[in-house]
């Protein structure tokens, strides 16, 4: 919001929330009714696509949302480098906002407007005067609006909230209060109403208006030089009719200068133009190559993460992928998921970077190798995947990274030994692996209850899964196991002073309250007694069924406020927080730590709680 919100700031439906598409509803129905009435012959090209125009403009503005998010994360033509927060995401979700009111506006307009219906197609002298117009009464009005905005009273009460994001996104570009909007579509429609009033107008013609304005708009508002300098080598006077995403970037930083809509001519004009802009232009398309003190390797979930990664949906990826946010935008591009993973699944040949974060002077990048969890369970595909873990460490390797900490079933025993086949594969190697299990044993330990006595230990034979239990045992808590062979593993493993402590599981056996576990059907959490609580020791959730129990997180930490551009969220964790496995890699690379953490190699639990707490990771729950 604006900081002294003036009127007709909320949009009307905004207290519909996800539901504020019904506000088309007549549009549909009508059309419904004159096919049903008249049939398809009846409905004519300019209100045939007032709903498929719509649709258009979602899809061309998300695509820049992703690709800018992409490229903010590994180019080096970055303009502001600083980072984008949870409030920007909540400030922005509403950038449909003004795609539905561009509907009603076209719907409105259709029926009050007789020369609108039966526009034809095409028209090139209509399209011709539009540009004019945009070029002059349209361009010229705009800036001095938005000069006047910047007074302090319109700037508090309106384009404050549009001024909230330093760091600019594609959408950042529609996010303004509703009275300012329809101030802009009023300078918008001149070039429209006056072609519809010369009787030059088409369909066309108006549609590839919108579109020159929403892609000016995405371009502008990136936050990364974009356009090659040949254009205005080849061109001149560009400089004066186009605007590039640095040019505008310094009116987000300055406020004061900068002023044009997307033609910088009125700001050479009135002396508004910022001196450093040419210069910033040139540095930011020169750019810097950046070397990441630590890579974070992770990989897709189930089909539906594709939109909760960061370059995908912003909204959705801002929330917990469990709270089920945004889930009809899952049902309806459902599609789109399967043939997200099949292209991947045929041409993904390297992990892709999607998120880039900072704490204090470290770097962090984290890239995704291009599968899916089920894919990782086929015997066939295992070398395939180890091929793109492969790559990724080398790479990293090759550019100097200090820490690859792999993530989920990138580090499963199964595949590659937990990252011990690429240590001996590559002795040599520079880059430190980590799977940050000494972190993820240490959040584990302090989940459980102090006044635990006794435990029952429900998982396989994983580094945390024994870690924790010969701590325990070390600790006199009684660890109950069922009776397989994990059992004369795990017993071979702890000291024989301690031995009496690890026991197998009966069916006389007094029950636990406390359940150490990492996978778990329905029927056996139904085995556990009232009041029991389960804690993962994977790095999976476990499905709750049991509202009588208590359901810990899996081993997560939240992270230090100085940690930044931290805006989505690690899968299905809460904000601001990350698995221990991750934060354990983070450490490496903050402390220095010149050995590997991976196959059966693990750093003192102790150790690496200290390094938490020490670099400011606070603990979820207290035991």
């Amino acid at each position: 919001m604006a900081t002294r919100p003036g009127p007709l700031t909320e949009w009307p439906w905004q207290r519909l929330g996800n539901f504020k598409y019904l506000v088309m509803a007549p549009v549909a129905v009508h059309g419904a009714r004159r096919v049903v009435a008249r049939g398809w012959g009846d409905i004519d090209l300019a209100f045939a696509l007032i709903l498929p125009s719509l649709l258009l403009r979602m899809v061309h503005n998300q695509i820049w949302i992703s690709a800018a998010r992409y490229q903010t994360a590994r180019s080096k033509h970055r303009i502001v480098d600083r980072g984008i927060e949870f409030d920007q995401v909540d400030r922005e979700r509403g950038w449909d906002d003004q795609i539905i009111l561009n509907g009603l506006l076209f719907y409105v307009g259709y029926l009050a407007i007789p020369s609108a219906r039966r526009m034809p197609a095409w028209r090139s002298d209509g399209a011709v005067a539009m540009a004019l117009l945009h070029a002059g009464p349209v361009e010229f009005l705009y800036y001095w609006f938005h000069r006047a905005l910047h007074h302090h009273f319109l700037y508090s009460r309106y384009h404050s909230h549009h001024h909230s994001s330093i760091v600019t996104e594609p959408i950042t570009s529609v996010i303004h209060p509703f009275a300012e909007h329809m101030v802009y579509y009023v300078l918008f429609a001149i070039p429209m109403l006056s072609t519809l009033y010369m009787g030059n107008a088409s369909v066309l013609g108006i549609v590839l208006y919108i579109a020159y304005i929403d892609f000016m708009n995405n371009m502008g508002h990136c936050n990364f030089e974009l356009v090659p300098r040949w254009m205005f080598q080849l061109f001149p006077p560009l400089k004066y009719l186009m605007y590039t995403p640095s040019f505008h970037s310094l009116h987000h930083t300055q406020f004061r200068t900068n002023y044009s809509l997307f033609m910088p001519l009125y700001d050479y004009v009135y002396s508004t133009m910022d001196k450093s802009s040419d210069q910033l232009y040139e540095t930011s398309l020169r750019g810097a190559e950046e070397t990441p003190g630590l890579v974070h390797l992770t990989h897709m979930t189930d089909l539906q993460s594709v939109y909760h990664l960061r370059i995908g949906f912003a909204s959705v990826a801002s929330r917990p992928s469990a709270t089920g946010a945004m889930w009809w935008y899952m049902w309806v591009l459902w599609p789109v998921a399967w043939l997200s993973m099949a292209l991947a699944w045929a041409y993904g040949s390297s992990a892709f970077v999607v998120e880039r974060i900072k704490l204090g002077k470290l770097r962090m990048q984290t890239w995704a190798v291009p599968r899916y969890n089920f894919q990782y369970g086929l015997s066939w595909e295992r070398e395939s995947i180890n091929g793109l873990i492969e790559r990724a460490i080398l790479d990293a390797d090759a550019r100097g990274v200090k820490v690859l900490s792999l993530g989920l079933l990138n580090q499963a025993k199964q595949l590659n030994g937990g990252g011990e086949l690429f240590r001996h594969r590559y002795p040599k190697l520079r880059v430190r692996l980590v799977d940050g299990s000494g972190l993820a044993t240490a959040v584990v330990l302090r989940s459980i209850p102090r006044d635990a006595k006794q435990v029952l230990l429900h998982a396989g034979p994983s580094k945390v899964a024994c870690a924790t239990a010969a701590a325990l045992c070390e600790r006199g808590v009684q660890v109950v196991m069922n009776p397989n062979k994990e059992y004369d593993m795990l017993k071979s493993q702890i000291a024989d002073s301690k031995a009496s402590y690890l026991e197998r599981r009966s069916d006389n056996h007094h029950t636990p309250q406390v359940w150490l576990v990492d996978s778990i059907d329905d029927e056996e959490q139904k085995m556990a007694p009232k009041g029991a609580v389960f804690v993962p020791i994977s790095q999976f959730p476990i499905k709750k069924i049991r509202k009588d129990c208590t359901y810990l997180s899996t081993p997560a930490m939240k992270i230090p406020e100085t940690m930044q551009n931290i805006h989505a969220c690690e899968n299905w964790l809460p904000r601001r927080v990350m698995s221990a496995w991750r934060i354990g890699g983070i450490l490496h690379a903050l402390e220095g730590w010149t050995v590997h953490e991976c196959g059966d190699a693990m750093v003192h639990a102790d150790k690496a709680w200290s390094a938490a707490i020490r670099h400011g990771f606070v603990p979820l729950t207290k035991a």
